[in-house]
């Protein structure tokens, strides 16, 4: 295979539908992964999906640089594979030995001999493994596409809401419009979406004549811009039931294990934007669902999609989920999306909503701030455990265009792992406040965003205190977090503009993803003076570092005042509401 990787085999004496032969991220229900933490191959469980290990060359450690000792680490990754009809998983022994599973969960389907069972990769970045293992396995295999090369639904960059926490079993159309109603109505008297419209005079018996009559009411009633069902591949969990009512005129018959053509049809029909068909999207959920009344899982949720999304991520975009933005972990939640590169929705309750969080995340005219990637864990969190060890925070990294974005997370003491219920939980003695450091080296792919004239430091902002410092890329700054509370940080790399002028936009300062507001950036010099030209959208308070008191600031060709921090560097300006897009000029003596 290329790049040196490989697949791993196996040939038995016995032809059976399940072996087991002597050989990350594991399935713990049938639907979901979720990650874990070992040291040694008894710690790998049963239906492991992914298995990440760290290898460190420690030969003459002392005479080392940081630098030197970081080049020497390398990761090694185990992907359990389709071979022909089975499928196969990984596995721990109680002796410390790796073994993998391979089944076809058919006992009419047997096989003795199974070559590429395992796919095997290695390399000194663990983004960049996964990445490259993806491409190879995507173009050996010819099963799955990338996440690079596929088309995403429009939906991604727009806030939306879920029905399903709202109302459960009990969605009805009433209910729908009451929320669209009520829910719309104060966005717009706040942040003017359009998304949601103005209508007033709906008919809220919900005596629509059909789910397509019904649809097309709301979409034009409340100005929806995507109106989406979400259908399991099989129909509704177990199936349709072909004698029911509503079914029972198509003669329907089981047919196992293919799904009623029938369905489909009729649902093609309804005037629906879009159909989100599980296990087959552009899109998936990376974890079990969104639990508001589960308080453990509060901590659970954010650390199992960011793990997941190391793996998943190569592949699709992953989904975090609905959240309530009138709950006490909201922000938890809020921050998570906010740089997780996702869809942004909440499956509020008619009249329960926080609109100042809501600010936080979603423009004024409906558009979200989606980051560059999946979010993911830092390189330095990939093998601490967020949940359980008492002492680790989990830090989120992802890109924008000018930008990297980090969030910091403190899961401890919240829960534990589904699966390791029983093992003693570090967390339990955890102090109420943890520390950590966070640093522009947590960043991937940074020089990606930082262009030649980067002078190698970066403008640090934390969205909690509001505070701008300049680091250098391996600097650090400490943050200290109670359980279940969070932070952001925008890290943006200083460039230099001219002989006089270093410069780092950080963007909308009243948003979670700061930088993610920023599109392009240009700098113009003539006889009178320099300046540097900041496209974005959305409305608020832009900052920026800068090195060098401004002349003047204008927005939109308008002149508007400035204000300027010294110590920081650190320079604000309001964009006024009502400016969907902007142009900041930022002029300065030549």
């Amino acid at each position: 295979m290329a790049n040196g990787s490989a697949f791993l085999g196996a040939v038995s004496d016995e032809v059976k539908c399940r072996h087991v032969f002597n050989l990350g991220i594991l399935r713990f229900k049938i639907w979901w992964m979720m990650p874990q933490m070992g040291k040694s191959g008894s710690d790998v469980p049963v239906e492991t999906q992914m298995l990440l290990l760290e290898a460190k060359d420690e030969s003459d450690v002392n005479n080392r640089t940081i630098d030197e000792f970081e080049s020497s680490t390398y990761y090694i990754l185990f992907l359990p594979v389709l071979d022909g009809n089975f499928r196969s998983s990984l596995q721990g022994k109680s002796t410390d030995e790796l073994e993998f599973c391979i089944e076809s969960g058919d006992p009419a389907v047997e096989a003795a001999e199974f070559y590429e069972a395992v796919f095997v990769n290695y390399g000194s970045n663990p983004f960049e493994l996964m990445k490259e293992s993806m491409k190879i396995l995507s173009k050996h295999k010819g099963t799955f596409s990338v996440r690079e090369n596929k088309k995403y639904p429009g939906s991604l960059d727009w806030f939306g809401w879920c029905t399903w926490d709202a109302f459960y079993h009990a969605v009805n159309p009433q209910g729908i419009k009451e929320g669209l109603k009520r829910f719309g109505a104060r966005l717009n008297s706040i942040k003017e979406n359009s998304k949601f419209g103005k209508g007033t005079d709906t008919d809220m018996n919900g005596s629509t004549g059909s789910l397509k009559d019904f649809i097309t009411d709301i979409k034009k009633t409340f100005s929806l811009k995507y109106v989406y069902l979400w259908h399991a591949l099989m129909g509704y969990w177990g199936g349709l039931n072909p004698n029911a009512q509503g079914t029972n005129k198509y003669n329907a018959k089981l047919l196992y294990p293919v799904q009623s053509p029938g369905n489909l049809s009729h649902i093609r029909d309804l005037a629906m934007d879009r159909m989100e068909i599980s296990n087959a999207s552009a899109i998936t959920r990376a974890s079990d669902d969104y639990y508001p009344k589960n308080p453990a899982s509060q901590t659970l949720h954010i650390a199992t999609v960011a793990f997941n999304s190391i793996f998943l991520g190569e592949i699709v975009v992953p989904d975090w989920d609905m959240f309530y933005s009138d709950h006490y972990a909201a922000e938890f939640h809020a921050v998570a999306r906010a740089l997780g590169g996702c869809g942004v929705y909440v499956s509020d309750k008619p009249g329960k909503h926080d609109f100042k969080l809501l600010k936080r995340l979603v423009l004024p005219n409906g558009a979200v701030l989606r980051a560059k990637y999946p979010g993911r864990p830092t390189r330095d969190c990939l093998f601490n455990d967020p949940i359980m060890d008492g002492k680790s925070l989990l830090k989120i990294w992802n890109l924008n265009t000018y930008s990297g974005v980090l969030g910091v997370f403190n899961c401890q003491g919240a829960g534990t792992w589904p699966c390791l219920d029983n093992v003693k939980n570090d967390s339990d003695a955890t102090p109420s406040n943890l520390t950590g450091c966070v640093s522009p080296s947590n960043i991937e792919y940074l020089e990606e965003v930082a262009g030649d004239n980067w002078t190698g430091d970066c403008a640090v902002f934390s969205f909690n205190s509001g505070s701008l410092s300049r680091l250098p890329n391996k600097g650090s700054l400490n943050v200290s977090l109670k359980v279940l509370q969070c932070d952001v940080f925008t890290i943006s790399p200083i460039k230099r503009y001219g002989e006089k002028i270093q410069f780092a936009p950080i963007g909308l300062i009243n948003m979670y993803n700061s930088g993610g507001a920023v599109e392009a950036i240009e700098f113009v010099i003539n006889d009178s003076n320099c300046q540097v030209k900041i496209k974005g959208r959305g409305s608020g308070h832009f900052g920026a570092y800068s090195s060098t008191n401004p002349k003047f600031c204008m927005v939109n060709s308008k002149e508007e005042e400035f204000e300027y921090k010294v110590d920081e560097k650190f320079l604000t300006i309001t964009v006024p509401h009502g400016n969907n897009f902007w142009e900041i000029d930022v002029a300065f003596v030549a």
